[in-house]
């Protein structure tokens, strides 16, 4: 299978492949990672690579943009959503938050600002609801850990032990929906 890597080097710890939602193969790699190693990963993960650029390619052909209005729809759905399960799993994990605000974020699904600022992915309104509790919890568990460490996965675990299912949900469904947000 042919396809044009991008290759972008940063001041990250390790290297990472990525398919964007326009079907495109993004390598990140230290700035010191030689481009030697570069070809090697590619090499090793060739197949893992060809089937997400697959999977890729058949969102980008098949799935119909949301219009603006569609959109605006779904932020006032998730705005109504979203809190009470913050609220709630706020209170089981022991932490607090400041704002919430719902975005038509293209590339996340959530996020956590050190400030306690909490931002969802308006499309969290098309997610069953263990996907959607998952993703506050996600972001409520960076209250306590900014990172993705052991430790981290460890107080997403102790609230949601089956939280491996609803990630696998998100890698595996989720990109469809984000690829309709053009």
């Amino acid at each position: 299978m042919y396809y044009d890597v991008k290759i972008i080097r940063s001041r990250r710890k390790t290297a990472a492949i990525e398919i964007n939602r326009d079907a495109e193969v993004i390598l990140r790699l230290p700035l010191g990672a030689t481009d030697e190693y570069a070809s090697r990963l590619l090499d090793e993960k060739a197949d893992w690579i060809a089937r997400h650029l697959t999977q890729a390619r058949e969102r980008v052909d098949t799935a119909a943009p949301f219009s603006e209005r569609e959109i605006c729809e779904l932020a006032a759905q998730a705005k109504q959503l979203l809190p009470p399960r913050v609220e709630h799993f706020a209170r089981l994990i022991g932490v607090s938050y400041n704002r919430i605000t719902i975005r038509n974020q293209t590339s996340r699904w959530g996020s956590c600002s050190s400030k306690g600022n909490l931002n969802f992915n308006c499309l969290l309104a098309l997610c069953p609801d263990d996907v959607r509790d998952y993703v506050v919890v996600h972001e409520l568990c960076h209250r306590r850990q900014m990172n993705h460490s052991p430790r981290f996965w460890d107080e997403v675990a102790r609230i949601l032990p089956d939280y491996q299912t609803s990630r696998r949900w998100l890698k595996e469904e989720g990109a469809g929906l984000i690829a309709r947000l053009k």
